[in-house]
């Protein structure tokens, strides 16, 4: 059975209860023109006519009242197993499946997971990490954690953090062979360390200064999938970095790495949770959120 066939059966037998569309669009809370449509595309997909209508009653054909007496019960038992779990208190549990790059599960939800467990055993977390931007309903997701910038604008969206920085790096060891950059236009001369992502795009080094925004497509010899891989290659000297400030912030602390251009790398858009309705939202999504959000 397709499902929308269970809504439209709904939607009859409102309008054979009370003998009027409108009367049926009244109690269910959508358009009467919602109803007819459920109507006439039930009728089409059984090939039947189901309700007999005239200007001054409708009321089901044979065809349509033997169909109600079939289904009329299962539809009192699904409304009765609906009511008794909307009357259960709503205690978060069962599996929870959230999209995200490995940067986000690193940084900022596995740091606080062994106090999501403690709080919320009941929940089956499913982390699942991907640097692709994915279709939470077509993967199948519940949620998925994301920067801010990279959002579809039909999504909601709840700060999980901070605003974050990029920051251009490299090693003293690099730096001892090669000038340091004083302008993005000398990034040409450099040996860049690139990231491609699971798309198969290459980044292109996005940078600003006084509200001059450029998009910097880099050049090297090494490309990598990777942050921590970046700044593993990076730390051995192997050319400049492009990696978030939080990264690299001690081995910045430390020496290890050294940063230029910095006044070419403002702040941006931290990471949120985002998912795609407000509506009906499950106990387990609800604790996630609440438990994450900035």
């Amino acid at each position: 059975m397709e499902r929308a066939h269970l809504s439209r059966l709904v939607v009859l037998r409102t309008v054979a209860e009370l003998g009027s569309f409108r009367g049926a669009a009244d109690r269910l809370g959508i358009a009467p023109s919602a109803v007819s449509q459920a109507v006439a595309l039930l009728e089409a997909d059984l090939g039947v006519r189901l309700l007999a209508r005239t200007t001054r009653s409708t009321r089901p054909t044979d065809e349509g009242a033997r169909l109600l007496e079939r289904v009329g019960g299962a539809l009192d038992e699904i409304g009765a197993a609906l009511a008794e779990t909307a009357a259960r208190p709503e205690v978060p549990s069962g599996p929870l499946r959230i999209t995200m790059p490995h940067l986000a599960a690193d940084e900022v939800v596995m740091r606080r997971i062994p106090e999501f467990v403690a709080r919320y055993p009941l929940i089956e977390l499913d982390i699942r990490t991907s640097d692709r931007f994915e279709d939470i309903v077509e993967s199948g997701c519940d949620a998925g954690l994301r920067l801010g910038e990279s959002l579809e604008t039909d999504m909601i969206a709840v700060r999980a953090s901070g605003p974050r920085r990029g920051v251009i790096v490299g090693a003293p060891d690099y730096f001892a062979r090669h000038p340091k950059p004083r302008h993005p236009r000398d990034l040409k001369d450099h040996n860049c360390i690139r990231r491609r992502f699971a798309s198969g795009r290459l980044y292109r080094w996005e940078l600003e200064k006084d509200g001059r925004a450029l998009s910097v497509s880099v050049t090297g010899n090494l490309i990598l999938p990777q942050q921590d891989l970046i700044r593993r290659a990076a730390l051995q000297g192997l050319g400049l970095a492009f990696l978030f400030k939080d990264v690299v912030a001690g081995d910045l602390r430390d020496g290890r790495l050294t940063a230029v251009l910095d006044d070419w790398c403002p702040p941006f858009e931290g990471f949120y949770i985002y998912y795609p309705s407000r509506r009906q939202m499950r106990p387990a999504l609800r604790a996630f959120i609440d438990f994450f959000r900035c």
